[in-house]
């Protein structure tokens, strides 16, 4: 995955969601993400620098029109542009916030399948605590972020289009072959030229899916992260294990109902 700490067209900054019971859902959270003998998050969510890579908002009456998603905050060259794109493909605007005099800050938007995910300008050097720049590249995989992010649709070539045009990733091919039937997903890059997601047909392992972006968030011990995502009221959608029985991936709905994945740290 790209750099999340720099800026890029196309990279995943951070993510957030309005979620109703939000005490439950911090509790849920904090539980799920900080397991282990060197926890990769805090608490109160931030990550193990203290950057606020995931938001976890209350649902309001201002926020109550947004899907029950999280959502990622993607950057972009131009947010005016970037909203007019996803529009005139068959996108919709949730919010956009603009200055006084009508310049775009922010948008939040939701592609033709559903998915919903923000927008945002490139993200200024000093805007980036130096501590997070100090812990890469060694570190990086090792820190509470937004590691990968994942999109299964029925048309992933159709969805790919759309945030080609939309965010400005390009799009990289991946041939599949799942028990005798080809297709091919899509990788979508950064203009770094990293992949940052990739978006899936709904088809063999991930028929069954939500069409919402699922982040993957690594935690230190993910065996004791899905105990405590059972515990706490969530759902383990999908685990996958390798040959000694150690957890790779885990696709999560928490008990609010909004899906993400864990993965090893």
């Amino acid at each position: 995955m790209s750099d999340p700490f720099v800026a890029h067209v196309g990279a995943v900054f951070s993510a957030d969601i309005a979620i109703p019971e939000h005490a439950r859902a911090l509790r849920f959270y904090s539980r799920v993400l900080t397991t282990g003998t060197h926890p990769l998050w805090r608490e109160d969510l931030m990550n193990n620098l203290g950057m606020p890579i995931i938001g976890l908002g209350e649902r309001t009456e201002d926020y109550a029109h947004l899907p029950l998603q999280w959502m990622p905050h993607i950057q972009v060259a131009d947010v005016a542009t970037s909203v007019q794109r996803a529009l005139d493909l068959g996108g919709s605007v949730l919010m956009h916030a603009r200055t006084e005099d009508g310049a775009s800050q922010w948008a939040v938007l939701c592609d033709p399948n559903g998915a919903a995910f923000g927008i945002i300008p490139l993200v200024p050097a000093d805007a980036i605590p130096q501590g997070a720049r100090a812990a890469l590249p060694d570190a990086a995989q090792h820190m509470g972020r937004i590691y990968w992010l994942d999109l299964t649709v029925a048309d992933a070539m159709a969805a790919s289009d759309f945030y080609r045009h939309v965010v400005g990733w390009s799009v990289q091919s991946v041939e599949m072959n799942e028990h005798g039937e080809r297709y091919t997903d899509c990788n979508l890059l950064a203009d770094d030229g990293k992949p940052v997601a990739r978006i899936r047909h709904a088809r063999g392992v991930n028929a069954g899916l939500p069409p919402v972006w699922m982040m993957y968030l690594p935690v230190n011990d993910l065996a004791e992260s899905l105990l405590c995502v059972e515990e706490e009221g969530g759902v383990i959608i999908k685990a996958e294990q390798r040959e000694r029985g150690e957890y790779a991936y885990a696709a999560i709905r928490d008990p609010a109902g909004a899906c993400f994945a864990l993965i090893p740290g």
